[in-house]
């Protein structure tokens, strides 16, 4: 017994000790997207002022693939001492419901570091596409089943998502083309390569400014103030809604003192006046929650999107 003491002992002060001296080097953020999407750009935002206030870099790591599933994996098998995190979205939670194997589980692998924003998306279309509004986009795609195509950024991603829901509300036939994340699906939208995106409004509406896409509607309820001429799809398609959010996690047996202190730091860079503004220039909603929030949030959107997967029949493999 007097053994089993030290020994907790011990490592408790190891423990201690190593919480003392966080962080000795850079961390790295893996986002498991490629560059250019949201996921990225929040990413990027929220690494560079936490460098600044941790003393040291944080290394934006891109490892995309399989809709988020490789970077993530990477994330879930690092070493839990608070020098490697990530930042996903949605498909974090929906990638368990859509591929037969999911190579980390979103509950047991992982510890929530801080829920960080929110966004809604954005319809839009190629000039080539004759639409210049969501009404006009339905007629379209019923009067030509399967001719229109729409950018997906893996299965079940959120422009994937976002589409699907459209076909489901709006009783249309728009074919998904998946790219390896959201960049590249709005890059094939600009090059005329796919007629629809679904993108993030931050790295869309350069793109609408340049009349080089067609913005019709925003995937929130209300008007976005960076978007203030382009309605709410809901206003034609009722029960329309597709909000996204985007959240970073550690490996699960990090230390509850290294996931506080990088919370704590992460509300203060989302939280600084300076730093606000570039977040509502770009359509997104800072949040910066708590980490007992952001698991009640996880477990909270695995049922809802579950049951939207499973009424879809939406499967990956």
């Amino acid at each position: 017994m007097k053994i089993f003491v030290l020994l907790l002992t011990a490592l408790a002060g190891g423990a201690a000790a190593q919480t003392e001296n966080y962080p000795g080097k850079p961390i790295r953020l893996i986002v498991p997207f490629p560059p250019g999407g949201s996921v990225d750009l929040v990413g990027r935002l929220v690494g560079a002022r936490l460098s600044q206030l941790l003393g040291q870099q944080v290394v934006i790591d891109n490892r995309s693939g399989a809709s988020g599933n490789i970077g993530m994996e990477m994330a879930a098998r690092a070493a839990p001492d608070g020098y490697t995190i990530a930042i996903n979205t949605l498909p974090f939670v929906t990638n368990g419901f859509l591929y037969t194997r999911v190579p980390y589980d979103v509950v047991n692998d992982f510890a929530p570091v801080s829920l960080v924003s929110s966004s809604p998306s954005v319809l839009a279309v190629h000039p080539s596409v004759p639409a210049h509004s969501v009404r006009d986009m339905i007629r379209i795609a019923k009067a030509r089943p399967g001719a229109l195509n729409y950018g997906g950024a893996g299965v079940g991603t959120n422009p994937h998502i976002a589409g699907e829901l459209f076909n489901l509300l709006g009783m249309t036939n728009i074919v998904v083309v998946q790219f390896k994340g959201g960049g590249p699906a709005l890059v094939a939208a600009v090059a005329g390569e796919i007629g629809v995106t679904f993108t993030g409004i931050s790295e869309t509406m350069p793109f609408v400014a340049s009349k080089r896409l067609r913005a019709l509607g925003v995937t929130s309820l209300k008007r976005q103030p960076v978007m203030p001429d382009v309605p709410p799809i809901a206003d034609t398609l009722p029960g329309y809604e597709f909000v996204t959010w985007h959240g970073i996690v550690a490996p699960k047996a990090t230390p509850r003192a290294i996931v506080t202190l990088l919370n704590e730091k992460i509300t203060q860079v989302l939280r600084a006046p300076e730093f606000a503004r570039p977040f509502e220039q770009r359509g997104f909603d800072i949040i910066a929650g708590t980490p007992d929030e952001f698991g009640a949030h996880l477990k909270s959107e695995l049922a809802k999107w579950g049951k939207v997967i499973k009424e879809r029949g939406m499967r990956a493999d």
